[in-house]
């Protein structure tokens, strides 16, 4: 752990399909909470700047929701998934170093290995949080099916092999993102408060 500043007092690991609001939840709670407090860790950040990097392509059109991350994405989750292959915490090592705030909000966990990561360097602070929504509310976000992409690992891996801390159910009928947070939040809060003494 030579990398990090500080060791984390609260891991918050969230999964999701594409569409279902994962940036949306978690930019919540770094608001929430601040940004002195929580820490926002995207793995598809050093994913997407070494795959930009080794294939010439631009960086910051590749992290966009644009459609030329789209036409790349296919051949960024096989590349990707070679990496993960050579070195399950590849991905990890990199989106967490540096990090020095006390709540780190893991904002795109897309496989069991990446939870796994967490869950042993940090076992009494990593938490999984699902956020979800039905296919209908996904499509009306922008989302269509795409093989190759909505049936690999990288959006399934996590439908059925993990029981989540909380599941956040990112629709317009299902209780309000604030009344479902508030566990998340006050734990966070606490978690940071005993960061202070």
């Amino acid at each position: 752990m030579g990398d990090q500043l500080s060791e984390p007092r609260l891991v918050l690991v969230f999964s999701g399909k594409r569409k279902s609001g994962k940036d949306y939840v978690t930019h919540l709670i770094q608001e929430r909470l601040g940004p002195d407090v929580c820490c926002i860790l995207r793995l598809s950040g050093p994913l997407k700047q070494q795959y930009a990097q080794e294939h010439n392509l631009n960086l910051d059109q590749l992290l966009g929701p644009g459609p030329y991350k789209e036409q790349y994405r296919a051949d960024m989750i096989c590349w990707g998934e070679t990496r993960r292959c050579q070195d399950p915490g590849f991905f990890c090592r990199l989106a967490t170093r540096g990090a020095s705030q006390p709540i780190w909000v893991v904002s795109d966990a897309r496989r069991l290995s990446d939870l796994q990561w967490f869950w042993s360097k940090f076992p009494q602070q990593t938490l999984s949080v699902r956020v979800q929504c039905t296919e209908k509310t996904r499509e009306q976000r922008g989302w269509r099916f795409t093989a190759g992409v909505d049936d690999a690992e990288s959006e399934c891996g996590l439908d059925s092999s993990v029981e989540f801390d909380w599941i956040i159910t990112n629709e317009a009928d299902a209780p309000s993102l604030d009344e479902q947070l508030q566990p998340i939040l006050t734990l966070a809060k606490e978690a940071a408060r005993s960061a202070d003494l």
